[in-house]
């Protein structure tokens, strides 16, 4: 029986080995994304209807449902209302949701502000972990901490139906826990990019933790089938056994790094090694928080940071509102559209990705050059679009193509932000990443606030003029202030305990000379 898998794994190694190591990084993002978002619609069939909810519904039509999800890639990157619950559209085609009609299965008394809890817990959970999970990847390795979170979500996930009937603290609770897992996840990815990510190709690597969005748009159909078939406690049960045939997989084919490998060939092991100089640490260190909290370039990534998950989460929170109220049209009745965003930005992080490794490869430009012109493309550009989105009228489909290529653009994120931190202190970029993904996610919680602060009265155009100003702004600003300051060259902080002052500047030359075109290179 176990022949089928044996001779997978087999298969598997006959690819590099850290190929297989990016499409794990892939579908861990993927899966984790599975279980964060698939309450949004599976709470829809687990709570009574209210008054409102009982009249006929017609046959086909859109739910726009709150989705509880943070930043990631990251990675993690949706938006929040100011209760720290995203909303956002969600295409959903049923005979209808009038509850009286359809056995969805057991439904519970809870009000709109308990849902609100349920849907939020996640995010709370969230935060707990995303500072210290880099930490505890550096220490513990990445691989473990990785598959142990998804082991565990996926066992929290298939106890939600449990939850749920024992009561409505027990599903907070729930999904609390479920947020924590999540919340390690993504510094831990960063961790083991820094260990197998030769400088060359460290743009694919990054996009690839961009499969959380694949994950969201996946889901939101998949969970809608599996509530009209079989019931909503199987939209639980099925992510929940497919996160544990990824975890499998991740435990066999994943290692903290190319030295720790049991199948990567001599030849793979050395390629990447070398490829890293001296900028990787054998030794296991805790990270000089003071030196990286008064680091001016950290200080700019962070910056650059929130103001890519301001911009994010602005548009996918506030764009179908200014759709709705102003141009009286609801994004999710354009079907496919709705995730059409999302996935303009997963595709674009990859050919960005790919352009920024073959110009630093092919030595065109060094790496702080490369991060600064980039942000053209990831901040500035996205920021103008906002800008656009005034000028635009009243064409809904407009809009919609504004919004797409605004977070398209947003995908060379992948060269600049998301990936600074691997270039400043590749031995903490887990920390680096969980310390500026932590800062940046409390944009999901301002940026809604200061669309109900101009919108609070009226929302007409003249409000959101103030509004899309001020988004354009936290854009564009960032940008600037990381082409003034931001560097993509290793800090001397990198190696605290083990390297002297004279060796900082060796490192730093190795480092920019890792791309040119006198070393051997291989690629996947």
């Amino acid at each position: 029986m176990l022949n089928p898998l044996v001779h997978l794994i087999k298969g598997a190694d006959r690819i590099p080995t850290r190929f297989n190591v990016a499409i794990m990084l892939f579908l861990a993002c993927f899966v984790s994304y599975m279980l964060r978002v698939n309450i949004s619609v599976n709470i829809l069939a687990m709570v009574k209807p209210t008054q409102s909810q009982l009249a006929p519904k017609p046959q086909a039509h859109a739910l726009v449902a709150p989705l509880n999800t943070s930043s990631a890639f990251g990675d993690d990157e949706d938006s929040f209302d100011g209760n720290g619950t995203s909303t956002t559209s969600i295409p959903f085609t049923t005979t209808a949701l009038t509850p009286e009609l359809m056995d969805y299965g057991p439904r519970y008394n809870w009000s709109s502000h308990d849902q609100s809890l349920i849907l939020g817990a996640y995010f709370y959970g969230y935060l707990l972990t995303s500072l210290s999970g880099g930490v505890l990847a550096e220490r513990f390795g990445g691989r473990n901490l990785v598959g142990f979170t998804l082991a565990v979500s996926a066992l929290l996930t298939a106890l939600t139906p449990l939850a749920a009937n024992y009561g409505f603290w027990a599903i907070v609770a729930n999904r609390v826990l479920l947020g924590v897992c999540g919340g390690a996840l993504y510094p831990a990815l960063h961790q083991l990019v820094s260990k197998w990510a030769p400088p060359n190709e460290k743009g694919k690597f990054i996009s690839m933790l961009m499969g959380g969005t694949f994950g969201t748009v996946i889901t939101w159909p998949l969970v809608g089938v599996l509530i009209e078939t079989l019931g909503w406690s199987f939209a639980f049960y099925v992510p929940a056994v497919i996160t544990a045939v990824v975890t499998m997989f991740w435990l066999i084919l994943v290692a903290d790094c190319p030295a720790k490998h049991p199948r990567i060939k001599k030849s793979e092991q050395e390629f990447i090694q070398k490829s890293f100089g001296d900028t990787m640490s054998a030794h296991k260190m805790l990270p000089p928080v003071t030196k990286v909290l008064t680091s001016v370039p950290f200080m700019a990534l962070l910056v650059l940071h929130f103001g890519n998950l301001w911009g994010l989460y602005f548009l996918l929170t506030a764009a179908p509102k200014f759709m709705s109220e102003v141009l009286g049209f609801k994004l999710a009745k354009a079907g496919f559209l709705a995730a059409l965003p999302y996935l303009a930005r997963a595709l674009a992080a990859f050919a960005f990705g790919s352009v920024g490794d073959y110009i630093r490869k092919k030595s065109f430009f060094g790496v702080t050059t490369i991060r600064k012109s980039f942000c053209l493309f990831s901040h500035i550009i996205p920021g103008l679009f906002l800008v656009g989105l005034i000028y635009a009228g009243f064409d809904p489909y407009v809009c919609v193509a504004i919004i797409t290529l605004s977070l398209g653009f947003n995908g060379a994120s992948s060269v600049t932000n998301l990936q600074n931190s691997q270039d400043l202190a590749p031995n903490f970029a887990g920390t680096l990443y969980g310390i500026i993904n932590f800062v940046g996610t409390t944009s999901g919680f301002i940026s809604p606030m200061l669309v109900a602060h101009f919108t609070a009265v009226r929302s007409t155009m003249d409000e959101w003029r103030y509004v899309f100003g001020i988004g354009a702004a936290a854009y564009i600003i960032p940008a600037v202030v990381f082409v003034l300051f931001g560097s993509g060259v290793v800090q001397p902080w990198n190696e605290p305990q083990h390297q002297k002052p004279q060796d900082v500047e060796k490192t730093k030359k190795k480092v920019e000379a890792v791309s040119d075109d006198r070393r051997p290179r291989e690629t996947f």
